[in-house]
């Protein structure tokens, strides 16, 4: 194809076809995705290196907690429960996530996905009522 300059492939700005290297544009994204990630860690790393006064001493290298010193092991025990109403709300959280787009179009939906939804809610709803009789909704 001649193009009105005369020469032959002059819509390629860079003289390349991506037909020749069909990866290119990937391998630059993830170069792209890696130097957003990795340049604000450096520039930082660089800023505390350079530009900070190092003034190391006894009180500045104190460990502290909010200006006062620790007392007491930092590791304690937390109850189960807490853990179990985070997995039940994420589990019902989510239920809301698959029930809206269905429920936007439920008027164009065949039977079958109408089967698949009740199917989810009936899983859901055996969650719920396992959660229940064990007791885990219970705050004690």
């Amino acid at each position: 194809m001649q193009s009105p300059g005369g020469a032959v492939g002059a819509k390629y700005s860079l003289g390349m076809n991506p037909n020749q290297h069909p990866y290119l544009v990937l391998v630059m994204l993830i170069a792209l995705a890696v130097g957003f990630a990795v340049g604000p860690l450096a520039l930082a790393w660089a800023w505390a290196r350079f530009f900070s006064p190092q003034k190391p001493g006894q009180d500045k290298n104190a460990i502290y907690e909010c200006g006062l010193e620790s007392k007491g092991d930092a590791w304690i025990q937390f109850r189960s429960e807490y853990y179990l109403y985070a997995i039940i709300f994420l589990v019902f959280d989510v239920e809301t996530i698959f029930l809206l787009p269905f429920a936007v179009s439920f008027t164009s939906l065949p039977v079958g996905a109408f089967v698949a939804i009740l199917i989810f809610m009936l899983l859901l709803v055996e969650g719920l009522v396992w959660a229940w009789r064990k007791g885990f909704l219970v705050w004690k």
